[in-house]
């Protein structure tokens, strides 16, 4: 060994007695496995870290992903979840039992005074918590009775009044009402439809993923043809100058992305109502271009109901109701319109036949049917104008209210 740790052993084996000199070449010999181990092992402050694990949330959206639920319920989940964590002074789901379940319930239902689907809504989403993130299910939890849900009648326009609202609308938000309407569309699947699931041809809109990730087909209307043609015209114009740009993506469901590497630039992949604007797609570090969103054209809408005059608490999705009950009031069948909605059950449909101006049996209100309203009332004559009474002004004692042989203003003695 010619390394200075082996001479200075050496030379001290030299010069110690001959019973150490055994030792001390022993501890020679092992000196490089102990240098190796010595190597092998961390320093104290550089220990690799420990696998940490996933925080609640991230836990919480990857048991959805898995599950395939949609965006909006686990942006949904998420945000009742960080609620009743803020609720609960930031403890730890799994410290909580349910007594704080209930407490959070309650709260929502005395204090915030929230309606009976948005209570159900933070029941669903805290079941799922402790059932399918957790793992721990709580059985008291699963027995709370969901609160009771009230029916409403919606909201529908006349045909008149959605005249009136469409006629005010300009732009893209106009286009999109006017496929609502026209076809029974919600606001989320108006914007999201992309340009090969237009069928001018046959004149029908096939809608891909739409609530409960179900498609169906729907009318599309003859006499908006043209219009569409001209918009779709400009759309492929806009596309063709993005290519160019070095940019023209859009973003695809699932995985096609990854199976399909050209479709993103495809112009059948491209949404109908793009953005105005493009955005930086991260992951990529391209530009793309998002869909029309959704909240510019409920405030076009609410604009132009405000405009039209029209009192009613009127929406995008009054669109959709005005689109199944003037469809019932045309006489179509109740499971054709049923259809072109997307209703899993019928009785979801049903509800529509209440707000009919006029239902299957033509009922007539019993006051129509008086005979005495049924003709026409005469006109009231003017009251003639009352005349008012003359007094002579012979003497001021002849006066109504003062007493005989006196004059007003004296004091009778």
């Amino acid at each position: 060994m010619s390394d200075p740790a082996s001479a200075a052993i050496r030379v001290e084996r030299d010069t110690i007695a001959p019973g150490a000199a055994t030792v001390a070449r022993r501890v020679a010999e092992s000196a490089p496995r102990l240098l190796r181990a010595h190597a092998a092992t961390p320093l104290s402050g550089s220990a690799e870290p420990k696998e940490q694990k996933p925080k609640l949330l991230q836990r919480l959206r990857r048991e959805i992903r898995l599950r395939h639920y949609s965006r909006r319920t686990e942006d949904a989940y998420t945000w009742w979840i960080r609620r009743f964590v803020q609720f609960n002074g930031y403890r730890h789901p799994e410290e909580l039992g349910v007594p704080a379940v209930r407490a959070f319930l309650s709260d929502l239902a005395t204090n915030r005074g929230v309606s009976a689907s948005t209570q159900n809504q933070a029941r669903a989403a805290i079941l799922f918590l402790y059932r399918d993130v957790l793992g721990s299910p709580l059985p008291f939890v699963e027995n709370i009775v969901p609160a009771k849900t009230s029916r409403r009648i919606p909201v529908v326009l006349t045909r008149d009044e959605v005249e009136r609202v469409l006629g005010r609308l300009q732009g893209m938000p106009r286009l999109i009402c006017l496929l609502m309407y026209g076809g029974g569309l919600r606001l989320r699947e108006t914007v999201t439809l992309r340009i090969k699931d237009l069928d001018l041809d046959r004149a029908e809109i096939t809608v891909r993923a739409g609530k409960g990730g179900k498609d169906r087909r729907t009318t599309l209307p003859r006499s908006l043809i043209p219009e569409l043609q001209a918009h779709l015209a400009r759309v492929r114009k806009q596309h063709d100058s993005d290519v160019a740009k070095g940019a023209g993506c859009v973003e695809l469901p699932t995985a096609l992305e990854r199976k399909y590497p050209n479709a993103k630039r495809d112009p059948g992949w491209q949404w109908v109502f793009p953005a105005t604007r493009t955005y930086l797609h991260r992951p990529s570090g391209g530009q793309r271009r998002h869909h029309f969103h959704e909240t510019a054209v409920q405030r076009a809408v609410r604009t132009a109901v405000l405009a039209a005059g029209i009192t009613k608490r009127a929406s995008c999705h009054t669109l959709r109701h005005s689109f199944a009950t003037h469809l019932l009031e045309a006489g179509y069948d109740i499971r054709t319109i049923q259809e072109l909605l997307g209703h899993r059950d019928v009785a979801t449909t049903m509800i529509y036949t209440h707000v009919l101006n006029r239902g299957g049996l033509a009922v007539r209100s019993p006051l129509d049917m008086l005979p005495g309203l049924s003709r026409p009332v005469p006109p009231v004559p003017p009251v003639p104008p009352v005349p008012e009474p003359s007094h002579p002004a012979s003497s001021a004692s002849e006066r109504p209210g003062a007493p005989h042989g006196v004059k007003p203003g004296r004091r009778r003695d």
